[in-house]
């Protein structure tokens, strides 16, 4: 297979614990071919396919050189048997514009994993209100009087921007109430713009545990990202220790539940994240995890993927 990565700079990556750079390892050791390019890097004229400047790699196994360019070329997104998008969030403006792009090349006849459509369709935090059985209390809302309300009858809340990533923006208020108003303000801009806001869960102490979902399929270890000291937040980028562990029964039976709906969808990967027994999110951009748990558990995550992609262009 030809495989295209859609990704942040290459010079970027931390590959002790990069998922895209295990994908592409995975890859490679199949003896397919792979390329990366950039968002910036497509481009789409008048009565043409979808093209990118693309760089043909190869992975060398050096930790301090990690890859090689081949060549550079000018090349039709179709010309390749599967694009995988694996752009970091934010999903600003220039993701969704990379979206549509991404979807012109699947009418020129590219394969996109995953689907630029359910990309959009599936905001990471919004996309958890679809399935209310199994998230905990949670409020989307721009209006000051409303999050005054959902704190008054739930004592503890979360407050999140819709659009944040890695943990930023996320305030926890308690039943004094000290600064909601002005936790509020921040983030809703004074009215102008929605935040969610969530019942706190106190398992938080036990990880925000990232579930990944692959071809329909759990995988059988989660990442547990435990608090720090006095943070709230398990994420690792705001310095959470992640812990592998065996999926729960709970865990399980989310996966299991929205794992086959998600990928009719055609969402090949997805990061569920759970606290305690509630989802928090769906993550669709770029989940990641897959080398923690390989490292901890011995799970071949990225085997895993390569083996549900390979099964994916089968079909």
């Amino acid at each position: 297979m030809k495989l295209l990565f859609v990704t942040d700079p290459l010079d970027s990556f931390k590959i002790y614990k990069d998922t895209t750079f295990a994908m592409m390892r995975e890859a490679q050791k199949r003896g397919h071919t792979v390329a990366a390019c950039e968002p910036q890097d497509l481009m789409w004229q008048r009565g043409a396919a979808v093209t990118a400047h693309v760089r043909d790699i190869l992975l060398t196994g050096d930790a301090t050189r990690w890859f090689e360019v081949r060549q550079s070329r000018l090349v039709a997104l179709k010309e390749f048997d599967a694009i995988l998008m694996r752009k970091d969030p934010p999903f600003d403006s220039e993701y969704f514009y990379a979206t549509h792009l991404l979807e012109q090349a699947e009418r020129d006849g590219a394969r996109v994993f995953n689907k630029p459509r359910a990309l959009r369709d599936h905001p990471e935090k919004l996309a958890i209100m679809e399935f209310p059985q199994f998230i905990g209390p949670t409020l989307v809302t721009r209006d000051e009087a409303d999050i005054k309300r959902f704190h008054a009858e739930h004592g503890d809340i979360i407050l999140k921007p819709l659009d944040g990533m890695g943990g930023m923006g996320i305030f926890r208020v308690g039943p004094d109430g000290l600064n909601l108003g002005s936790i509020t303000e921040t983030l809703n801009r004074h009215g102008a713009q929605s935040l969610m806001v969530q019942k706190f869960l106190p398992e938080i102490v036990a990880g925000d545990k990232r579930v990944l979902v692959i071809g329909g399929k759990p995988v059988p270890f989660s990442l547990a990202r435990i608090p720090q000291g006095g943070e709230v937040r398990g994420n690792l980028a705001a310095g959470g220790k992640g812990v592998a562990q065996p999926l729960s029964t709970r865990d399980r039976f989310i996966a299991e539940s929205l794992g086959p709906i998600l990928h009719g969808r055609g969402l090949l990967l997805v990061g569920l994240d759970v606290i305690g027994d509630s989802l928090t999110e769906i993550n669709v951009t770029s989940p990641t995890c897959f080398q923690e748990i390989f490292d901890q558990a011995g799970f071949d995550v990225a085997a895993m993927f390569v083996d549900a992609l390979e099964q994916a262009l089968e079909n």
